[in-house]
């Protein structure tokens, strides 16, 4: 059924009202926690009592978000591949697997280091808004409403990845294509067991959806996974559509996914929803390699990351601010170290809400990244005080621009030192709801995050790639690849790229004790998607705090005028991975996060 104007209308309103991925748990869930939490950790004889070991190997490691997707990785790497290989193998198996954060149907970026050319190659895999639609046209779909909705055909943008995928391959891979996908493949006819962690997300993900389900076509969705209600923890899950379309894109490469017989279906279905693909749009679509960025921190590291439209950018503003002060002269968990860190992240996002979108329609101002506007921007911050409201700067040389999830990270070394950081996504949760016929995946909702404001960088275009949020990141120690890194989830991801090289340099901390140790996460400030002009709807904002932070450091952050709230459940603090390798040895040493249900391993 093709959805009416009134149905676009209140599906932008009902963003606001339904249930959505980033809630806390709900009164149901706080009741059921287990008593056995009233008991604390147990002790180690080495390192944080908090944490546990990282993983060390020499000759290849995974680090993953699910225990079988890393064990294909290692797979793929044992059986002649490199990594490259090997993490387009695992993340074909998290689409499968873990569903609820990514799959084919949404866009990818990745850093790569390749040890042959000594240099970091970036790809964006990112796909774009209907060429034949304008921005009028979207605003009469919507009928009144003043943002894109997050679930059916609105919000869709062309899936990248697949594209993603095959660019990596035809430079770096070299295993063929089929054996890649082959696991993936077999797991989705023959099963797989539910990871805990996921199950919950699809329990999360079943009630979203079903609280706007007579607002979108949601009979595919279910019918691929929830037939039976939300898979649950343990449950043998299939896909046999997935393993269907992914044996197609095996035989006949890329095209069958643009140009073959899944984008006939898929083009055929987004239009019976209302949508304004055509096949041309499918046809056309390209990734692009881009330069990494990155910016010298102190005790020589540099944090390197993608340009827009991606908001990497703003973990690299974030370390140009923080550097102008010592946090190691203040406890990890002391609130002068978090109001500079949430401060900072504020100052650069600002920024973001201002500067970042498609570089296609308008150049990035660069100034951004110098050492001279960090220290401008750190000047701002006030030591013992929250400011009110954080202004965009005014980077220069001119032209100035006019006009403010859910997700998986995995990372792959090989023992030549082939280096891949990699982040793929939906967007929000599973994506938009909408799984066009008999193909087995999710379609993104990643056009949420266009700005409906003409004058606004971001703002919807034709042909046009929305603000991103997901992001790789790369390491760099004494001008040498040091590490690959990666924390997902929405806007946490460059506030928590940046706690993890502070605890790393700054505190000492391992890989993994990096990781486990309790985050923030700053939500709120003025976003891509309002208006340039006009006050944000949020300038404040709200701290968020795991519980991981002492009382006494919240209490005086409230006292310094931060909007602090302590979240337990871990759902809005990412998901962390992470390889180092030792540039003499060759050692690998690997990270996962204890938020999810990953594993880093090696051999």
């Amino acid at each position: 059924m093709k959805p009416t104007k009134l149905t676009f209308a209140a599906l932008a309103s009902m963003a606001l009202t339904a249930p959505t991925l980033a809630d806390d748990h709900s009164a149901e869930e706080q009741k059921a926690r287990p008593v056995h939490e009233q008991i604390g950790a147990g002790g180690r004889p080495v390192g944080a009592p908090w944490s546990r070991s990282p993983v060390h190997a020499q000759h290849g490691m995974a680090a993953t978000a699910h225990p079988l997707a890393t064990q294909i990785a290692l797979d793929i790497l044992k059986d002649g591949g490199n990594a490259v290989d090997a993490a387009i193998a695992a993340n074909a198996a998290l689409g499968l697997m873990e569903p609820t954060g990514n799959g084919i149907g949404g866009d990818l970026f990745a850093i790569i280091y390749d040890p042959k050319s000594d240099q970091l190659y970036g790809i964006n895999g990112s796909g774009r808004s209907p060429a034949g639609q304008t921005l009028d046209q979207l605003l009469e779909k919507l009928d009144g409403g003043d943002s894109l909705p997050p679930v059916g055909p609105l919000p869709v943008t062309i899936p990248g990845t697949v594209d993603g995928w095959f660019e990596m391959h035809n430079r770096f891979g070299q295993l063929p294509m089929a054996d890649v996908l082959a696991p993936t493949i077999k797991y989705a006819r023959e099963g797989h067991p539910v990871a805990p962690i996921i199950g919950h997300y699809f329990e999360r993900n079943l009630r979203a959806f079903e609280a706007r389900s007579n607002l979108f076509d949601f009979a595919n969705a279910r019918a691929t996974w929830f037939a039976d209600g939300a898979p649950k923890a343990g449950e043998i899950f299939k896909n046999p559509d997935l393993a269907n379309t992914l044996e197609r894109i095996a035989q006949n490469g890329r095209d069958e996914f643009y140009k073959g017989e899944s984008a006939r279906v898929m083009v055929d279905y987004l239009q019976r929803q209302g949508s304004a693909y055509t096949l041309d749009d499918f046809a056309s679509h390209r990734s692009e390699w881009v330069e990494p960025a990155c910016v010298g921190y102190r005790n020589g590291f540099e944090l390197c990351e993608l340009p827009p439209n991606g908001q990497g950018f703003a973990a690299l503003q974030m370390v140009n601010i923080l550097k102008n002060v010592d946090l190691a002269q203040w406890e990890r968990g002391s609130p002068e170290v978090i109001h500079y860190i949430t401060e900072t992240k504020r100052l650069a996002y600002a920024d973001v809400a201002r500067f970042y979108a498609d570089p296609d329609f308008g150049a990035f101002p660069m100034d951004l990244l110098s050492d001279a506007y960090g220290k401008a921007r750190f000047d701002l911050i006030d030591p013992a005080r929250a400011t009110p409201e954080f202004a965009p700067g005014e980077p220069k040389p001119e032209p100035k621009l006019e006009g403010p999830g859910d997700t998986t990270y995995l990372t792959v070394v090989d023992g030549d030192g082939l280096m891949v950081s990699l982040i793929q996504s939906n967007y929000r949760g599973m994506g938009g709801g909408l799984t066009p016929d008999g193909l087995g995946f999710m379609f993104q909702d990643r056009g949420e995050l266009f700005s409906l404001d003409p004058a606004h960088p971001n703002a919807y275009e034709p042909n046009k790639r929305p603000f991103q949020t997901i992001i790789p990141a790369f390491v760099k120690k004494n001008g040498k690849p040091f590490m690959t890194l990666g924390l997902m989830g929405g806007g946490m991801q460059p506030q928590g790229h940046v706690q993890v090289l502070i605890n790393i340099v700054d505190y000492g901390m391992n890989l993994q004790e990096a990781g486990d140790a309790a985050r923030i996460n700053h939500d709120g400030g003025r976003q891509p998607t309002e208006p340039l002009t006009g006050p944000a709807k949020d300038p404040l904002g709200t701290l968020n705090v795991e519980p991981g932070i002492p009382a006494e450091t919240i209490a005086a952050l409230e006292a310094m005028g931060h909007n602090v709230r302590v979240v337990t459940n871990g759902i809005m603090f990412g998901g962390y991975q992470a390889i180092a390798r030792d540039p003499d040895t060759g050692v690998l040493t690997g990270a996962t996060e204890k938020r999810k249900d990953g594993q880093a391993q090696g051999f």
